[in-house]
């Protein structure tokens, strides 16, 4: 059964129930779901295979915890859930520079002193005393979510990090940006718009 974007015009309580009915209705009915969606928790909350697509090329396919947890570009980090996408170096395999600051990370096998796209989700990121940080920043703009706060930390560069925690951290307060090595993604960067169209299974 083909379904392009069927809950779009709905309210938030009732497209959540619909969810519910068609996973019901797929698992009662036994048959295939193709479901089209611009919606990324949508995607993640009712798919048994995602693929996510770019200017008409597959970008990945896979489990909605393996696109999450672990994507193939750029692209699919950022279309998959909020990520901080920030350009490093990797000067040799598990050690990416950032800003000057040197990470520790588990990847391999991108060269030495290589251009790369670094992404690290929101949830990744603990923050800490200033001078326990890899980084440092100071909190430039707070929300309260329910679940978590949200925040954003700007590092003298001027790059505006986007944090979720539990812990609150005040505005104008000065932190420490700290990410654990299997917590951070690398990328190649691509060299144009178009080669990043095409994705990796062209």
């Amino acid at each position: 059964m083909l379904l392009d974007e069927p809950l779009g015009a709905l309210d938030l309580k009732l497209r959540q129930d619909m969810q519910y009915e068609l996973i019901r209705l797929k698992n009662e009915l036994g048959i295939t779901f193709i479901y089209v969606t611009h919606d990324q928790e949508e995607a993640l909350t009712m798919s048994d295979t995602i693929v996510v697509m770019n200017q008409g090329y597959i970008q990945q396919m896979g489990t909605p915890e393996s696109i999450y947890n672990e994507p193939e570009n750029a692209f699919v980090a950022d279309f998959i859930g909020e990520s901080n996408i920030v350009p490093g170096i990797m000067l040799r395999d598990e050690l990416v520079e950032i800003f000057g600051a040197k990470f520790a990370c588990v990847d391999k096998g991108f060269g030495t002193n290589k251009p790369v796209d670094v992404v690290i989700r929101p949830e990744d990121i603990d923050l800490v005393e200033p001078e326990k940080g890899t980084l440092q920043g100071v909190v430039t703009h707070i929300i309260f979510k329910g679940v978590h706060y949200e925040m954003e930390v700007t590092t003298p560069d001027g790059f505006e990090w986007l944090v979720h925690s539990t812990d609150m951290f005040a505005v104008g307060q000065e932190v420490g940006i700290h990410v654990e090595p299997f917590e951070i993604q690398i990328m190649n960067k691509p060299a144009s718009e178009d080669e990043e169209a095409v994705g990796v299974n062209e």
